[in-house]
């Protein structure tokens, strides 16, 4: 394609995002246009299907810098993804398809929700490893049945965020040859110059983490050709550091941090039409020779598709597929859950559980932030990523639960990542973005409170129950037991919008005496029931063995005791109100016990008997006596 035919549909992504931003009196026109060039070139190389944005081998593109959207949506408005030049008038306005962030479900083509800086990176870093993950599993010696690449766009400020490290850190390690990382290099914060803030040598530090790096004028069209089809055909992980103008062709305002994140104004965007040669009195407009040239996306990859179905009935490949639908369709009826019938640590319950699933569900994948030992996780016999089912994360929370949750949307994967309960704080922003997507992963979190003993107040979860049971569409499962862990995870696996957490202790917990089957998959139930009860004690965890014991001595004091054990209050709550009158019985009165904060049980609860400090160093039964969780104590609390 000629240099002047990109350069006019460079300059029309601009001038859409530019109105996109000055007819809502919002967003951030800078990003778009210092990216146009590069968009229009990489536009030639993306292998992607309009027609169908789920095509499993299309080439991902990650915008970690989700504020770009004016070019985000000019994109998939000109490549013909379903929106209309009235969905892009419509730009950061109430229940439109272009909302002020990319949002995954929400437009179609958006691979992932992106906003919060250096999550798109890692995320590309997800897509990347979850095609290897896959590759490994169907490709073969002689043909490939994944082969796509991963690219990902990113600024200044998502290499800032340290998240960016440990990501990169997890790609070049594993030597992720597909992944692509264009990074727009335009020295532009909100507050000003990068100058003010960062002078590392990016370079530098990318080779330094095994990684392959260009550098490009960002707006000479085939430096930026040149540089895709090199990093396409290297062997490690490519950054390419395209330097760039924010704000290019906007005139005055080229360069300018003013134009990061606030209209240009109706006479800067006027006579930057005028200079490119545009009309200044249109609005919105593509010519339809630019128009032609971005839909070819639609033949080319409707094509692409088909070539690639068509491979798959072919003799080398037969075997290949029959893996990839293994991957695509799990049989849950495989899994053959393990039964437990003395106390054990829901730690261990929960890796035995995890195990059994694995030998079931060939799709099963994940691992530890360096804590499989004692997170229980590891998948015995089952290999190291990329060929074998155990990823080794190394000590970034953050990372691991960014790449997990793309790992998640890539297809027919359902990974895990593990913890300690604490550390959970280290990755809360990438467990809010799979809560807010709807991402189905499964979080890992052991030594779930001050029962971590002798660790210490640093190491012992208080508030961490609370924050994650305040999180919209996100379940939190402290199972009781081993029987109330395998309905948990019979109960997650089934929620394919909702990403579900497993919240498990380091003690032993001993064996409920009542069957749970079916019963956990509402969040709660009545584990003990009394005649005539005069109190409900609801508990979670650790604390509903407290729960039953408290019921027995005032059993022998003439009081009547039910108990209910809530392994998912965020279940629980959701329940009908005929369902939860017949576990709280209504006339009694209602206790809750948590060795945590347990803000959140005053909402079903008279009395909260919790945690109002951090714990101690000291073993566990000690610190449990300290803190108000005895029989005596809570008997007394009660009375």
């Amino acid at each position: 394609m000629s240099n002047v035919m990109r350069q006019k549909m460079a300059d029309s992504i601009r001038f859409l995002a530019a109105d996109m931003v000055e007819r809502a009196s919002s967003g951030h026109p800078g990003a778009p246009m210092g990216l146009a060039d590069i968009a229009t070139v990489l536009s030639e190389h993306l292998n992607h299907n309009p027609k169908n944005p789920s095509w499993l081998n299309r080439d991902r593109l990650v915008f970690s810098g989700g504020h770009a959207t004016g070019l985000i949506y000019s994109l998939y408005y000109l490549w013909g993804y379903g929106l209309e030049l009235e969905d892009l008038k419509n730009f950061r306005q109430l229940d439109s398809k272009t909302p002020g962030h990319p949002e995954f479900g929400h437009t179609a083509g958006i691979e992932i929700t992106t906003g919060p800086l250096g999550q798109g990176v890692a995320n590309a870093v997800g897509f990347s490893m979850a095609s290897k993950f896959v590759g490994a599993q169907v490709n073969s010696d002689t043909a490939e049945l994944i082969d796509h690449n991963v690219y990902c766009l990113c600024g200044d400020g998502d290499l800032e965020e340290g998240l960016s490290y440990e990501a990169c850190s997890i790609a070049g390690h594993n030597k992720l040859d597909n992944l692509v990382v264009i990074y727009d290099s335009n020295r532009i914060t909100i507050e000003g110059s990068t100058d003010l803030s960062i002078s590392e040598n990016i370079r530098m530090r990318f080779e330094s983490q095994a990684w392959d790096v260009l550098e490009i004028d960002g707006h000479n069209f085939d430096e930026i050709d040149t540089a895709l089809t090199t990093a396409k055909a290297n062997k490690r992980p490519t950054l390419i550091i395209a330097n760039t103008i924010i704000a290019k062709g906007a005139g005055e305002l080229e360069g300018s941090h003013h134009a990061h994140g606030a209209p240009l104004g109706g006479a800067v965007i006027a006579k930057a039409k005028t200079d490119a040669g545009f009309d200044p009195l249109k609005t919105f407009h593509v010519d339809a020779d630019v128009m032609a040239r971005f839909r070819c996306a639609i033949e080319e990859g409707d094509l692409l598709e088909r070539e690639w179905i068509h491979s798959q009935k072919t003799l080398p490949l037969m075997e290949q597929n029959e893996a990839l639908t293994g991957l695509e369709n799990p049989d849950f009826s495989r899994i053959n859950y393990p039964i437990f019938e003395k106390a054990e640590a829901t730690r261990s319950t929960n890796g035995k559980i995890m195990n059994a699933i694995a030998r079931g569900l060939p799709s099963f994948v994940g691992g530890s932030a360096d804590l499989s030992p004692s997170n229980k996780t590891n998948l015995n016999d089952m290999g190291v990523f990329p060929k074998g089912r155990n990823i080794y994360f190394g000590i970034r929370e953050h990372a691991m639960a960014s790449i997990v949750n793309a790992m998640a949307l890539y297809g027919p994967l359902l990974p895990f990542s593990a913890t300690f309960f604490v550390f959970s704080d280290y990755l809360k922003p990438a467990a809010r973005i799979a809560a807010l997507t709807g991402i189905q992963n499964f979080y890992i979190w052991t030594h779930d409170s001050i029962g971590v003993g002798e660790d210490g107040p640093t190491h012992q979860p208080i508030e961490h129950l609370s924050q994650f049971r305040a999180l919209p569409n996100f379940y939190v499962w402290r199972p009781a037991d081993g029987a109330e862990n395998v309905e948990a995870w019979k109960t997650a696996l089934t929620m394919k919008k909702s990403p579900s957490a497993f919240v498990c202790s380091r003690q032993n917990l001993s064996v409920l005496p009542s069957a749970v089957t079916g019963t956990a998959s509402r969040g709660g139930y009545l584990v003990a029931q009394s005649d005539n009860a005069t109190i409900t004690i609801m508990a979670s965890g650790s604390e509903v063995e407290l729960a039953l014991k408290v019921r027995d001595t005032m059993a022998e004091q003439n009081v009547s005791v039910n108990v209910v054990s809530v392994p998912c209050y965020d279940l629980f709550i959701e329940q009908d109100s005929t369902y939860m009158d017949s576990i709280i019985v209504k006339g009694t009165k209602t206790v809750a016990i948590e060795a945590a904060r347990g803000l959140e049980w005053y909402r079903l609860a008279d009395t909260v008997i919790a945690m109002d400090t951090f714990g101690a160093s000291a073993p566990a039964s000690q610190l449990f006596l300290k803190f108000g969780f005895s029989v005596e104590s809570v008997i007394e609390k009660i009375k």
